[in-house]
């Protein structure tokens, strides 16, 4: 397959480049690396693509039309695109709420921009990375696809339901098979810097204070990125129209997870207790048997591994790691 990978240095979007290379597939990445606070992690995960046979990586801008559409010119010379993988996005839920236009341009403009360009150039499959933050309201038991996702509790959520609310249209307008893939709380090795793994790992490690928001007993269905990787490769078999969680479909406590890195790194947590944020609901879960009928899909790595591993990569890359708070 032809395929276009927006994202690609991104903390998912590297794992999932490295998936289609390993099978064969010629994959075009695309990125903004200047404006990232972890360019360094980026460009690291970059380099190890840049020399894969089948790869080529191009800096631009989704929500800029003009630039994106010359880049798809010139990949269609060597052939016709099978399909767009959308991982470009600004994410978290707190920051959205200090900068919510900016969540939309890229989360909901730049969806537009790339299923208009499906249709120009007659790309039959596009699958965007959406989040398990569209269900808003608190749980009590795993959540189907189904399941109210009408009240998203952040601009972060909200831009990620309105990007998926475009798939449809194009689905029904000009056939393009669309995927929205709601990911759960994905963690691992090289991930983002601001996300709560990472950073717990970072700070035991250098003996500096935790910051949790609300008392820790909040749970996260805590997802391995390999793990995420393979059902997004996996999205590209599917035809028509789809929905699909892709979550461990276990909810951990935040405590528990602390506990964990605790162990790993051997060292205790000093924690610094604030407010939990309005946007946080308590806790999340996912359905993934859509994903096992759909996709032939189950998650395979648990968290006591999945820490372990997290763990692991962060003491082999600590003297640099370290400073991207």
């Amino acid at each position: 397959m032809n395929i276009v990978l927006t994202g690609c240095a991104g903390f998912i979007g590297h794992r999932v480049a490295s998936l289609l290379l390993d099978r064969g597939h010629k994959v075009h990445g695309i990125d903004i690396l200047g404006n990232s606070r972890f360019a360094e992690l980026l460009e690291r995960r970059l380099d190890s693509l840049l020399c894969r046979p089948g790869f080529s990586f191009h800096t631009a801008d989704v929500t800029d039309s003009r630039e994106i559409r010359e880049l798809f010119e010139g990949f269609s010379e060597s052939g016709p695109l099978s399909a767009v993988v959308n991982l470009a996005a600004l994410a978290g839920v707190r920051t959205s709420a200090e900068n919510p236009r900016a969540y939309y341009e890229v989360n909901v403009l730049g969806t537009l921009n790339l299923l208009e360009l499906c249709r120009e150039f007659g790309v039959g499959k596009f699958i965007l990375a959406s989040t398990s933050s569209v269900y808003g309201a608190e749980v009590d038991g795993p959540v189907s696809e189904d399941a109210d996702s009408s009240r998203p509790l952040s601009p972060y959520a909200a831009s990620k339901k309105a990007a998926e609310t475009l798939l449809y249209s194009y689905h029904h307008l000009f056939g393009i098979d669309v995927v929205a893939l709601r990911y759960f709380t994905v963690y691992g090795p090289a991930g983002r810097p601001d996300m709560s793994v990472f950073r717990f790992i970072r700070s035991i490690s250098e003996g500096e204070p935790i910051t949790v928001y609300g008392d820790g007993t909040q749970q996260r269905d805590f997802t391995y990125v390999d793990d995420i990787a393979r059902g997004t490769v996996a999205s590209l078999n599917v035809s028509g129209y789809e929905t699909i969680n892709l979550g461990y479909g276990s909810p951990v406590a935040l405590n528990e997870i602390i506990r964990l890195i605790e162990g790993e790194v051997g060292e205790k947590a000093v924690i610094e207790h604030q407010e939990r944020h309005a946007a946080d609901p308590m806790i999340t879960w996912a359905d993934v048997s859509h994903a096992r009928e759909v996709l032939g899909w189950t998650p395979t790595v648990g968290v006591e591994e999945g820490i372990r591993l997290t763990v692991e990569w962060h003491t082999a890359n600590q003297e640099w790691a370290k400073n991207l708070t």
